[in-house]
Parts: C-alpha cells; sequence; structure tokens
C-alpha cells in the first residue's frame, strides 16, 4: 500500500502542467493567431473579423470577445474550437473592451463615436452609451470594481465612471494622446499612457476629494530620437513591483520601478511593439510588435527578451488564457 501511495504521488509530479494558450489579433490580416506557451510554436490561425484589435477573454478562459473594428461589434469564439459562437452589439468602431471580473458587463471604447458601450454579455444587449471625450481608446477596471476608466486620445482625459450608475464623476488631463490605463493590483495607483506626449501619467485614484495626478514619467533611450518614444501598452505585475510599458516605435519594453515611478531598464523587442500581456504565472510578457509581425516573449524575472514569434499581418492586441 505504501509503495502504491508513492507511486501514485510520483505520478502526481510527473503530471506535466497544461500549455497556455496565446491569442493574438492580427489587425490587417484579420486573423487571430494561438500559440502554444510550453513550446511557444503557432497551432492555429483563424479569422477574427474586419481589422481585429482589442482582444480579452471570459474570467474562466472558455470564451474570447474580438474587436472587430470595421464590423462595429464585438466577436465571441470558442476558445478551444475556435468556432464563433455568437456576437455582441459594440456601437461603431470598438477598439479596446475591459470585462468585469464576474464575466459581465463588458465595457468598450467607441472610437469613432466618442461613446463607451455597455454590454452584457449574457443577455447579449446594450446597456448603456455613454458620451466621453473625443475618440476614446483605453479601457480599465479598478481592482475593487468601482471604476471604469476611459481614455480619450483628443481631449486627452482620463474619465472616471462609476460602475454603479455609469456616470462620469472625474476627468484627469494628461498628456497629449492617452492610449491605455491600468490600475496596481492593490488599486494605489493609476497608470495612464500618452502617446504622442511621450509620459506615464501616475494618478492616485484614492486621494481625499477625489483621483488627481501626483507625477509624470519620461522617457530617454541612448541613440533613440524622442518622438519615438511613444508609450502605449501597459501591464503590471501583480506584486505591484514593476510596471512594464511599451514604447511603439522606439521598438523597446521600458521596465519601471512601481514604488520610485523610476525608469530601470529598456528590452529590445520587436518593430512598433504595441500591446502585453503576461502568462497566468508572471514568468513570460509577451509583446505584439505590428511592424515586424512578430511577438517577442520576454522573460520577466530577468527582464531579458528570449524569442520572437512570427505571426499575422500588423498584430495589435495579446492575451493569455487563465489556468
Amino acid at each position: 500500500m505504501k509503495l502504491l501511495s508513492l507511486l501514485f504521488a510520483t505520478s502526481l509530479l510527473a503530471t506535466p502542467v497544461l500549455a497556455n494558450k496565446v491569442f493574438v489579433s492580427n489587425e490587417k490580416s484579420n486573423t487571430i493567431t494561438v500559440i502554444e506557451s510550453d513550446s511557444w510554436e503557432v497551432i492555429d490561425e483563424f479569422h477574427g473579423g474586419n481589422r481585429p484589435r482589442g482582444i480579452t477573454m471570459s474570467p474562466d478562459g472558455k470564451l474570447l470577445y474580438v474587436c472587430a473594428s470595421d464590423d462595429d461589434l464585438v466577436r465571441v469564439f470558442d476558445a478551444e474550437t475556435y468556432k464563433e459562437v455568437y456576437t455582441l452589439p459594440s456601437g461603431p468602431d470598438p477598439e479596446l473592451a475591459v470585462l468585469h471580473p464576474s464575466g459581465n458587463p463588458l465595457f468598450l471604447s467607441n472610437e469613432d463615436d466618442n461613446l463607451v458601450t455597455v454590454v452584457d454579455t449574457e443577455t447579449r444587449t446594450v446597456l448603456a452609451e455613454i458620451p466621453v471625450g473625443v475618440e476614446p481608446e483605453g479601457m480599465a477596471i479598478s481592482p475593487d470594481t468601482k471604476w471604469v476608466i476611459n481614455t480619450s486620445e483628443t481631449t486627452n482625459m482620463a474619465h472616471f465612471i462609476d460602475t454603479e450608475d455609469l456616470a462620469i464623476k472625474h476627468n484627469i488631463l494628461v498628456d497629449q494622446r492617452p492610449r491605455y490605463a491600468i490600475f496596481t493590483q492593490d488599486g494605489s495607483k493609476l497608470f495612464v499612457s500618452s502617446e504622442i506626449g511621450g509620459t506615464i501619467s501616475v494618478i492616485d485614484p484614492n486621494a481625499e476629494g477625489g483621483p488627481v495626478l501626483t507625477t509624470k514619467i519620461g522617457f530617454e533611450v541612448p541613440n533613440v530620437q524622442p518622438e519615438w518614444l511613444q508609450p502605449v501598452g501597459l501591464r503590471v505585475t501583480s506584486d505591484n513591483k514593476w510596471l512594464f510599458v511599451a514604447l511603439g516605435p522606439a521598438n523597446r519594453i521600458a521596465v519601471i520601478d512601481v514604488e520610485t515611478n523610476e525608469v530601470v531598464k529598456y528590452i529590445l523587442v520587436g518593430q512598433r511593439v504595441w500591446q502585453l500581456d503576461f502568462t497566468p504565472d508572471e514568468k513570460y510578457l509577451l509583446t505584439t510588435n505590428g511592424n515586424s509581425n512578430d511577438i517577442t516573449v520576454i522573460d520577466v524575472d530577468a527582464q531579458k527578451a528570449l524569442k520572437s514569434i512570427q505571426v499575422g499581418q500588423q498584430p495589435w492586441g495579446v492575451v493569455v488564457s487563465p489556468n
């Protein structure tokens, strides 16, 4: 009996960990590339609608939500079979989306119509259309789910939308062309990237009297022209230690110490790096590189690029399936 128990325990230890799937939206080829995270091999590619950009997954990893910008809707795919199961109304030109941690609702930015659309993922109906600034893009939700953040590229603001009544309660002015927003996991900081301004705005969302801008982070890379330093996609480690910033045509990822707001390193990646996502264990960070048509795999602990993987034309968004 002891021997059998030992053999059983040994077999459990030897059981391989299931790989996560990496889904990449290719804006120009209208496809979704699927990569396996253990072998880093492309295992499939399927049609993602016309001009797929923002991409996210249901909390259980069963459904893939793709903002098909030129179709004016969200296409929903089975994450195992890659078959389209239904669509969601989105308003015109959906660009980025954030899903409530419960899986419902979905918040979308409508770039051409200056709206944030709120969609019930179960009834597949529009719950609300919230007027925001000009050219809305970035979407984020606070860890306590109290706030949804939208960034408007032309108005240069981060809008704080109350998730209870779906009304804007605060507007924070940031630098030119804000692209993306993300909270630290403890909710103590909100980061907003400004592509043309070349900065990250650091906002205290919990300040007395309402959110306040506390500082801005700039970038400087030897032999890289300042106008190429265009921060876009953002990711923060769950221990609130590191912020990773995609710097667009600078072809680099900036690594920022969250506590000090100081840039500690730049990682060279592919051309026109755009969006980012971690594997669930945060061992790897994946970047989409739009002009070199590939993604870069970064070792998070070593803060080092490991390899590149060819995908479709102009990769835009990336999401990794949960465990």
